[in-house]
Formats: structure tokens, sequence, C-alpha cells
């Protein structure tokens, strides 16, 4: 283990911080008018941080704050990819929420602070470090659902997702709080070491572990803790739901990492937190997919597709070796680049009073705009699993990972689920190629939506056809890491 005493591990995190501050001072003294000086600064803030991660990425793992903080190679990864996913996000949401007098400065600061919970969930080494990202990230995400006052089902969305949110991160403090009785220790590495020891109390340690599954699993969104998904995707501003269906996706795999197989993959352990994630993959596949297809909106639809597409995650991590680890990391970046798409299309389609949430708002999206509808039916057919499309890619690498450690009988139930989700996928390119269109509105967007809207189409077809570099990257970076 290299400690060192510099804070250089910490310096994206520490820039982030300041800057979250200066945009918060700054907007008040910036008019609604002018408020693009807000987003321009805030933009600034993550491409900065980005270079700053970039710049000071180590290959070998460097500790921090006595230990509690960790800069190495999974945590620069997925660092990099939640800044560009931010921006990206950023984006797409510019026109929406100015048409609903959301293009606030407190949108930003909440976004800033949002961000910086995740990042410090990506690099913490320690459990209080650990649980400090998380409700920080957590409370930004239940004001930032909560932003639209006037709007009865965000006001909703939001209580559900605090009151459940709030429950789950109980649940998951007391499991860290046994888990600390059991082995004396805080740091994620010294846990390891104290299990690995024997010296531990056992039936502390599988009470810990249930709570802190538990845990985890309201934070993926995993059945049975799924129940807050659906409400909160249909409930919040089309921005808010992309915020809160991409990056933390990221930050939660690291959570996962962190806890489950750096601190608790003791082969004793092992058998055991593998066990429970099988139940709840399989159920996840199961009620995400088949539940999906009676919805019409479409944001609920994709909130069901999140449980579906967590299902497939926990079964890279389930899989108990590096090359699973690396197909479930290679899985979460891909579902964060669909799923950036897809919600980045309905705000395309939204305007001022209209919500393109329902399936029938696509219907002859082929006929405005044959650009988009082919960007469209790329995602869907990326999240359904065709290739030549990176989920294509995805879905198989986790399958292969389930294979080769014996679970063949996994693989052919989340195989046959995937079957099932494809039929609500290729419904939404039946109704833009085949159905004619309800509104004839001109779509019109920013050319920086229109830049990035076309990147991320595209990048779904190029990470499709040459998925290796990325899949390699992924795998040496959790071997490098853990």
């Amino acid at each position: 283990m290299h400690y060192i005493l510099p804070l250089a591990p910490a310096y994206p995190e520490l820039f982030l911080l300041v800057m979250t501050c200066v945009v918060l001072i700054v907007d008040l003294f910036v008019s609604d008018e002018n408020r693009v000086v807000t987003y321009g600064l805030t933009q600034f803030a993550l491409a900065a941080c980005f270079a700053i991660t970039l710049f000071t990425s180590e290959a070998q793992p460097v500790y921090t704050f006595s230990g509690m903080f960790v800069d190495d190679q999974m945590s620069d990864i997925l660092k990099l990819l939640t800044d560009l996913g931010v921006m990206a996000l950023l984006v797409y949401s510019r026109a929406y929420l100015s048409s609903r007098g959301l293009f606030r400065g407190e949108f930003f600061v909440l976004v800033l602070f949002a961000t910086l919970g995740m990042m410090v969930m990506i690099s913490a080494s320690h459990l209080l470090t650990l649980y400090l990202g998380l409700e920080l990230l957590s409370l930004s995400l239940y004001s930032m659902v909560a932003l639209q006052r006037d709007s009865a089902m965000a006001t909703e969305a939001a209580m559900k997702y605090f009151i459940l949110g709030a429950l789950a991160s109980g649940v998951l403090l007391y499991g860290m709080s046994m888990l600390y009785g059991a082995t004396g220790v805080l740091g994620i590495n010294q846990i390891a070491v104290a299990i690995a020891s024997g010296s531990t109390r056992e039936l502390a340690l599988v009470f810990a572990l249930v709570f802190i599954v538990a845990g985890l699993g309201f934070k993926l969104g995993a059945v049975p803790f799924h129940m807050w998904v659906p409400d909160v995707y249909h409930g919040a501003p089309t921005a808010v739901t992309l915020f809160i269906g991409s990056a933390p996706k990221l930050a939660a795999f690291a959570f996962v990492m962190r806890l489950l197989v750096q601190g608790l993959g003791a082969e004793a352990l092992v058998d055991e937190w593998q066990q429970m994630l099988t139940v709840m993959a399989v159920l996840s596949l199961a009620i995400g997919n088949i539940t999906a297809i009676a919805q019409t909106n479409l944001k609920r639809m994709l909130a069901y597709s999140t449980i579906g597409h967590m299902g497939f995650l926990l079964l890279g991590i389930l899989s108990g070796n590096f090359v699973g680890y690396g197909a479930g990391m290679f899985y979460v970046v891909v579902y964060v680049l669909m799923n950036l798409g897809t919600f980045g299309m309905i705000l395309l389609l939204s305007r001022a009073g209209f919500e393109a949430e329902n399936l029938e708002d696509f219907k002859g999206l082929n006929q405005r705009s044959p650009w988009y509808a082919f960007i469209m039916l790329l995602l869907m057919f990326s999240m359904a699993g065709v290739p030549p499309t990176v989920g294509f890619y995805a879905k198989l690498s986790v399958l292969q990972a389930v294979v080769n450690v014996g679970y063949v009988w996994l693989a052919v139930v989340a195989v046959l689920f995937s079957l099932i989700g494809a039929f609500y996928y290729l419904r939404l390119v039946k109704l833009m190629y085949f159905d004619a269109p309800t509104d004839t509105a001109p779509i019109a967007p920013r050319l920086d939506v229109r830049i990035v809207m076309s990147i991320n189409g595209i990048a779904v077809l190029v990470f499709g056809i040459l998925p290796g570099p990325l899949m390699a990257r992924c795998i040496a970076a959790i071997q490098s890491s853990l």
C-alpha cells in the first residue's frame, strides 16, 4: 500500500468543491437573462475536473487522507466518464430547463454537489468516506427531484425517493456498523485483512453482509428494492430523470466493487453474497423486462428497463473473477452511454408545455427527422442487445463471464428475459418507422445538442464494432485496482 502526504489524489474533488462554491456565489449576481454564465461556469468546472483527473492519474493505487481516499485506475476511468456524462446531460437539458423555469443556479449547484458525491464514492477506501459520498449524492438528488415545486407529481416523487432513500441509507449504515463491530476497523483494506485472518465474529459478519447487500440493492434499483425507480423516473423532470439514470450508476458500481469485492471478497464470504446477488439478478431480469411490456409511458418503460439492466450488471459481479468484474464495468459504462442518448432524445422532442414521454409521441419520427430516428433506432437496438451495437457485446461479455464460472442456467435465464425485453424496444422502432406522425412540430435543436447527440449515437455503433480496447481497459483497471 503506497501512502503519500500531498493531496494530489484528491485534487479533482478539491477543485470541484471550490468551483461549486464559486458558481454558488457568482449566481447571486447573475440575472435570469444572463443565466448562461452560470451554465458556462458549470461546464468549465466539469471540463477542468476532467483534465485534472487525467493529469493526476496513477498507474498504481495511491492513498491519501490516512488511507481513506484512493486514486487508482478504476477510479480514474469512472471519474472521467462521470464528468463527460454530466457535461453531456447538461447540454441535452439546457433547452428543457429554460422552457420550464428550471435553468437556475440551484440546479447547477446541485448537479456539481452530486458529481462531487459520486467522485468521493468512486475513490473511497474507508466506510466513512463511502457513506459521506453516498449521502452527498443522495441529498442532492432528492432536492433535484423536488426542484419543480409547482408540480404535484415531482413533489410526490421526491417524497417517495427521500423516505425510501433514507430507509435504505439507514439499512446500509446499520450494516456498516455491524461490519465494524465484527472486524474492529473501518478501512476497506483493513476489513479484508481482518476477515482473512479469521479473527472476526462470523454471525455478525453475515448479518452485516445482508444489510449491506440490501442497501446496495436499493441504490442500484435491483429487485426487491426497486419500488422507487418507476415513480421517481416518471415524476421527476426529465432532465433530472436523465441525471438519476446515468452517472450515479457508475458511482454505484464503484461502491459495490469497493465494499463487496475489495472489502468482503474473502473466499468464505463470496459464496454468501453470490447467492444473494443471484436471486436479485434473476428477479430484476424477470420483473424489469416483463413489467416494461405493459408500459405506455416511455419514462416508466425505461425505469423498468433499468431494473432489467441492473440484473445483467449483477451477473457480471457475481461471477467472482476479474473478467466478470471487467464485464460488469464495461456493461455499466455502456448502459450510461445508452441511457444518455435515450433520455436526451426525449428532451430533444420535448418543448414548452409538452413532454415527449409517451410512446405515441415518437410515432412517425422517421418522417420528421430521419437522422434522429436512426440514432434512436441504434439506441433501442443496443438496449435490446442487437448486433452490431455495443449493447450486444456488453450482454455477451457478461453472459460469457457467467458461463465460465459454471452458471449456465443463469445465462439461459438471462437470454430468455433479454428476448422478452427486446419486444418493447423494437415496438418503439416500429412506431418511429411504420406509423404516421401525430406531431408535426419541427425538430430544431441547438448546434451543441446536435453534435453531442450525433456523437452519442455513433459511439453506440463504433464501440459495438470495436469493443475490444474499451473492454480490455476495463479489465486492466479492475486488476490494477483490486
